[in-house]
């Protein structure tokens, strides 16, 4: 990159190929302020709504046309489930989302979890598997039914993944399924504590039961789409719901560039991603209008 060009221009050139909208931590409810479960700060349920219109308001009136929006997970609060209203609530914000004039991608978080069964959320207006792209005679790059994974092409040589990070989890789950035991196994193995919530004096502290990960099934399809995308050198970015012990951000980055694999070459790779930290810091809306460049 030429050190005299504008942040974010690639080879020297400015002129954007597209834009999109991201969004993540709606967590609404119709509830009254409360605080987080640590007791540390404030959570604005009922606001939040308000501060999604006013994305939408935002969104809508862009001069460069939006190509789409990403929402993050966690669109509702899991106090819903507690009050029976999930449902409810769900529809509240969806309601909202369909004044967007832009396709809206979904992704799935803990609170998601929290209100809905996997079962329910496969079924739900939050399942937007129907706006993907298929890749001919490419059969690999077809995800199962068995996590919720997709990925499209908004513009010529960038390909967008989504990966369900709570593939492998106790969240959602039928605890009969040999699934849920798996994890449940593997979770108290790594975490003692009478709490599974609790992080407290854990080596791996992700291994908490709000947390989640991949499948061997899932990271293989994953490697496929890489594979197709660095074969025909589109740049991929890469969206999930993902926690970690950094502070509470957004992510949209371009120009990082990594070795994913030992089959692939270097590859242009960007990350969507939600990064929070183990405990809920509260409701937040954050909103990111990135536009990409050559």
């Amino acid at each position: 990159m030429d050190q005299n060009s504008s942040p974010g221009a690639i080879d020297g050139i400015s002129e954007p190929c597209f834009s999109f909208g991201v969004i993540s931590d709606i967590q609404y409810a119709d509830l009254e302020d409360g605080y987080n479960f640590v007791g540390t700060r404030m959570r604005y349920y009922r606001y939040s709504l308000h501060h999604l219109q006013g994305a939408i308001e935002e969104w809508n009136e862009e001069s460069n046309h939006l190509f789409f929006v990403l929402q993050l997970g966690d669109i509702i609060d899991g106090f819903n489930a507690q009050y029976k209203v999930s449902e409810e609530s769900l529809q509240n914000v969806l309601k909202e989302f369909e004044k967007l004039k832009a396709p809206v991608h979904h992704t799935w978080g803990n609170h998601e979890f929290y209100n809905f069964s996997r079962d329910y959320l496969r079924n739900s207006k939050l399942n937007t598997k129907f706006l993907g792209d298929q890749i001919a005679h490419c059969p690999e790059t077809t995800p199962s039914e068995n996590y919720y994974t997709y990925h499209f092409v908004p513009f010529p040589k960038f390909r967008f993944i989504l990966l369900d990070a709570y593939d492998l989890s106790v969240l959602g789950m039928d605890q009969s399924s040999p699934k849920y035991q798996d994890c449940m196994k593997m979770l108290k193995e790594k975490n003692p504590n009478k709490e599974l919530n609790n992080p407290q004096g854990l080596s791996e502290p992700r291994f908490v039961q709000y947390n989640g990960g991949f499948s061997q099934d899932q990271l293989d399809w994953f490697n496929a789409v890489l594979t197709f995308s660095d074969t025909n050198q589109e740049k991929v970015v890469v969206v999930m719901f993902l926690f970690t012990q950094m502070p509470l951000m957004i992510h949209a980055l371009p120009g990082i560039t990594e070795m994913l694999s030992q089959s692939f070459g270097l590859i242009n790779v960007w990350c969507v991603s939600l990064l929070v930290t183990l405990m809920m810091v509260g409701t937040a809306i954050l909103m990111v209008c990135t536009i990409l460049r050559w």
